[in-house]
């Protein structure tokens, strides 16, 4: 089975969620406040930070 791949953002932060991108947003405060309430409302999820300008991912 071939699924599509998400497109990734280039110029902004996204939340992945389950290893999934969901959300994207303009600054990482603002996805940060999203992640945390989201985590709050979950707690079993696995929600992370994508950073588009460094490629790099924070879990929350």
């Amino acid at each position: 089975m071939v699924m599509a791949t998400p497109e990734l953002p280039v110029s902004c932060y996204a939340l992945e969620v389950d290893g999934r991108l969901k959300a994207e947003f303009a600054t990482r405060d603002g996805a940060r406040a999203g992640g945390a309430e989201l985590k709050k409302r979950f707690p079993t999820l696995q929600i992370k930070i994508y950073d588009a300008q460094t490629n790099a991912r924070e879990e929350i």
